[in-house]
């Protein structure tokens, strides 16, 4: 898994470049198909707009973007937008549905036919 950061209209200090690449790497923990994250950042008019692209497995798309005074800020709270998508998509895809067992669909039948 790959993570860039671009910006647009400005620069990123190394530190930030650091925070930004280490909080983006542990989407991965919530979504493990996760095949690349893209990170934008664009100043203009004193404010930083933050755009996180995550692509993950079967052509699934997830965006995020915030837009705060620093970019540290910004990318945070667009962090946590991402993680709600993410966390939103996997409980959309597991299957909580627990089908009986023809075992049981047979315990049932036999008790309702014996009442």
């Amino acid at each position: 898994m790959q993570v860039a950061i671009t910006c647009r209209h400005g620069h990123l200090h190394a530190e930030t470049r650091d925070h930004v690449a280490q909080k983006a790497e542990k989407l991965l923990t919530y979504f493990e198909r996760i095949a690349a994250i893209q990170v934008t950042f664009d100043f203009s008019n004193g404010q930083a707009m933050a755009e996180i692209l995550v692509d993950a497995e079967h052509k699934h798309n997830f965006v995020a973007t915030e837009t705060a005074a620093e970019a540290g800020v910004a990318f945070d709270a667009a962090l946590v937008k991402m993680e709600h998508q993410l966390k939103k998509y996997k409980e959309k895809i597991q299957d909580h549905r627990r089908d009986p067992s023809l075992g049981e669909l047979g315990a049932e039948a036999a008790e309702s036919s014996a009442s």
